[in-house]
């Protein structure tokens, strides 16, 4: 059984490798937002519980989360092990999900705060498409998007003071969930400011 852990500041790219690795492994990814929604839509216990806070704009406390682990991981399609993505965040729930499974590996994708900063700030959309586009990275091409009808849409969060203030919570959160697990001899570090192909490929290896 593979029991991966995926973590990273904001905008390292942790979604886009989750699902290449979820296709090279076949183990599926294990999100709390995601396993959040879908529990409040099937309005499992735990989902009722979970929405009283969501509803009341507060934080989900790590007890009802982790009721959401025990029951996911019971599906048929964890059987040979899972990918969680952007959990635990703290000591604290790693340890509570220590005592779920047993975890194999723990991918860290490393990505310095102001290439975080630079990603996030430049980055903008088509209101009407959805199609995404980066200032520096991925400018809207001279002939215009796809969709033949741009509209610029950025978010009003991708700005460097909250970007900022993200990565320091980050920092606070992780800086001691990345030395309990070096501690555990289960942390590889990968430098993601890197070709995508490229941290994709450091990260499967990571798990011979």
């Amino acid at each position: 059984m593979l029991n991966i852990v995926l973590f990273g500041p904001p905008g390292a790219g942790k979604g886009t490798q989750a699902q290449r690795m979820t296709d090279a492994t076949g183990l599926p990814q294990v999100s709390t937002g995601d396993m959040l929604r879908a529990a409040v839509k099937a309005q499992t216990e735990v989902g009722l519980e979970a929405k009283k806070y969501m509803d009341a704009g507060a934080l989900v406390p790590d007890q009802v989360i982790i009721d959401l682990i025990k029951e996911r991981v019971k599906h048929a399609d964890a059987q040979n092990g899972v990918m969680f993505d952007g959990f635990p965040r703290t000591v604290p729930q790693a340890e509570a999900l220590a005592e779920i499974v047993e975890v194999s590996i723990v991918l860290a994708i490393d990505v310095p705060d102001e290439r975080i900063v630079e990603r996030i700030c430049g980055r903008y959309s088509c209101g009407n498409c959805g199609d995404v586009f980066h200032d520096t990275f991925n400018p809207l091409p001279k002939a215009g998007c796809g969709c033949s009808t741009f509209l610029e849409k950025r978010r009003a969060d991708d700005n460097e003071e909250t970007v900022t203030a993200r990565l320091e919570a980050y920092h606070r959160q992780t800086s001691p969930l990345a030395d309990y697990y070096q501690n555990a001899g289960l942390l590889t570090v990968v430098d993601g400011d890197r070709d995508i192909d490229l941290i994709t490929e450091d990260l499967l290896k990571a798990l011979n």
